[in-house]
């Protein structure tokens, strides 16, 4: 006879297996206290884009400098900022992060309210834009039954 092991020890679930995570496209940059990242398009298919980056810098954004990561120093940067790709590295202070994301939701709630309100104003009681809609199933004599 041959000593087994219990079934209870040799399970799936104490075996460890490998994780595949994909590659980031984009390195991510070492947090800093205070300060909230984003990479910004200076470039879209090769055309450069200097309204959208005036626009970003007009917010708050601004550029990172190489220097100030050594982590994602990437050659050909010739303007010391960090830049991949058409994209550059930003910075901004995070309370001024929230507080633009908070401006930004509540234009979006409240488009989305109009867009409601105008569409629910056109509902008819006779004929309810929304209702609740059930289907029933019943046995009965009748078509279907199996009888002739």
């Amino acid at each position: 006879m041959t000593t087994r092991t219990p079934r209870d020890i040799d399970t799936r679930a104490t075996q460890s297996r490998a994780v595949y995570v994909p590659p980031s496209t984009l390195p991510v940059p070492t947090p800093q206290s205070g300060y909230s990242f984003r990479w910004i398009a200076t470039s879209v298919a090769g055309v450069q884009d200097p309204s959208n980056v005036s626009k970003k810098m007009r917010e708050g954004w601004e550029p990172v400098r190489a220097e100030d990561h050594p982590e994602l120093q990437l050659k050909g940067n010739e303007n010391g900022n960090v830049e991949l790709g058409g994209l550059m590295l930003c910075k901004m202070p995070t309370p001024q992060v929230e507080a633009r994301n908070a401006y930004y939701e509540q234009h979006s709630n409240a488009q989305m309210e109009s867009v409601d309100n105008n569409f629910l104003r056109n509902s008819d009681p006779r004929m309810p834009m929304f209702s609740e809609k059930r289907s029933t199933t019943s046995k009965g004599s009748g078509f279907g039954n199996g009888i002739k």
